[in-house]
């Protein structure tokens, strides 16, 4: 489910994983490298602390892409329940100037062994990161944003292997 705004964006995504797993995977490295674009997350989970998005192995062979990919500092950690954190994209200038963005996730065991990811991104002032996260740059080969990412996730969490085979 997506549900959408000119400064908010919601997604939703119910997940045959415990909490705790879902949790690993979206703060842990050798997980996020492995689903989406293949960013390596590097969270300090205590509020104040970083969040950012590294550049993977997997973008080796772009060497015009930053080791900083998205940067951000935790504002709040209660695995493995909720993370909320502030969200910039350091790759491209433009996207940069329009300033940190707010990314809240929310896991909910719906049933044994099943979670509920909700993923809230408050894009005030950011219209073309909006867009990017939106995934409406996907025809110029930016990605399709949050909805290929929490697919790719759900992918690799339910079947072991990703929609790209990764």
């Amino acid at each position: 489910m997506t549900t959408m705004t000119e400064t908010t964006q919601v997604y939703r995504v119910y997940i045959k994983a415990p909490p705790q797993t879902v949790w690993d995977a979206i703060t842990k490295p050798e997980w996020t490298q492995r689903y989406g674009y293949g960013g390596v997350a590097d969270f300090d989970l205590r509020p104040g602390g970083r969040a950012l998005a590294r550049k993977g192995p997997s973008m080796a062979a772009f060497p015009d892409v930053p080791d900083v990919l998205i940067d951000g500092e935790v504002l709040e950690s209660d695995p493995p329940n909720r993370l909320v954190h502030t969200w910039r994209v350091a790759m491209d200038e433009a996207m940069l100037q329009e300033g940190f963005t707010r990314v809240t996730y929310e896991l909910t065991e719906t049933d044994p062994g099943v979670t509920k990811l909700t993923v809230v991104h408050d894009l005030e002032g950011a219209p073309s990161v909006a867009d990017l996260v939106a995934g409406g740059q996907e025809a110029q080969g930016a990605g399709g944003g949050w909805p290929w990412i929490l697919s790719d996730l759900k992918s690799l969490l339910e079947s072991g292997s990703t929609l790209a085979g990764r």
